[in-house]
């Protein structure tokens, strides 16, 4: 079995693959400091929780946008799994072409998105939209030619700097709105985060489309942390909750296999 880890800027989302097919998922909170110890007896508890032998895992794979973790993992993967795990930086291969100015800016999370999009969606052009901490849309072409992203405050930071820097307004759960026009201030916030990420998604995908040339048209793929509150609002060609996960197990294969 692989263990897949992505150590995004609010959580850690891991899952255990069997076989191609994800059998397992779960988050820990990463804005805490964790010392190698702390995430190894964590990752072989919640496995042993869910009936996962901790024994079983014969390859680790790590994306991580928190530099100040990846030490204390990769130690943690070595003393309790025994396993150097492979983490997906610049050098590895990945089957994409980084056509941006500085690839190694490009967030590993990002990438193993790109990966798994040109994996499920062969021959297409795709535009992956991860909707997290940060919200993220990244234009990979039918060539598997990672072009580049654009990169926006997501829902929840949005909510959080109008509570840091006003005197009055709350912080308020992300959920999807009941209203359009609030009768109460916690509403008009929660309205205003929702309609706003659906109005920037739809422009993105327009201006897109107005200013590259791409002759197919684009799959929209939606992923992340927030984008199942989207779902009825057919943003997205498809959703893929498990985008970067599924995208570490094929980077993970496609270095075994070189």
């Amino acid at each position: 079995m692989i263990l897949a880890i992505d150590i995004g800027n609010t959580q850690l989302f891991a899952g255990v693959f069997k076989d191609g097919k994800i059998q397992l998922r779960f988050r820990k909170s990463s804005k805490i400091q964790s010392s190698s110890d702390e995430f190894g007896l964590f990752l072989r508890q919640v496995l042993r929780e869910n009936e996962v032998d901790p024994n079983l895992i014969t390859d680790i794979v790590i994306s991580s946008v928190v530099p100040d973790l990846n030490h204390a993992l990769a130690s943690a993967c070595i003393k309790y799994f025994n396993l150097s795990p492979l983490m997906l930086k610049l050098g590895v291969k990945t089957g994409l072409k980084i056509k941006t100015s500085n690839p190694q800016s490009v967030g590993s999370d990002l990438i193993a998105d790109a990966v798994a999009a040109c994996h499920l969606y062969p021959n297409k052009n795709r535009l992956i939209v991860n909707l997290g901490t940060a919200n993220t849309y990244s234009l990979v072409n039918d060539k598997n030619e990672y072009l580049g992203h654009m990169i926006t405050p997501g829902m929840r930071v949005s909510m959080q700097a109008l509570a840091s820097t006003t005197a009055q307004l709350p912080e308020v759960a992300i959920k999807k709105p009941d209203v359009l026009i609030g009768k109460t201030t916690v509403d008009a916030i929660q309205s205003g985060l929702y309609f706003n990420t659906i109005g920037m998604i739809k422009e993105v995908k327009k201006q897109i489309r107005d200013q590259f040339s791409i002759e197919q048209d684009i799959i929209t793929i939606g992923t992340g942390g927030v984008s199942i509150l989207f779902e009825e609002e057919k943003l997205f060609d498809q959703t893929e909750p498990d985008l970067v996960l599924m995208g570490l197990y094929l980077v993970l294969k496609i270095n075994q296999n070189r």
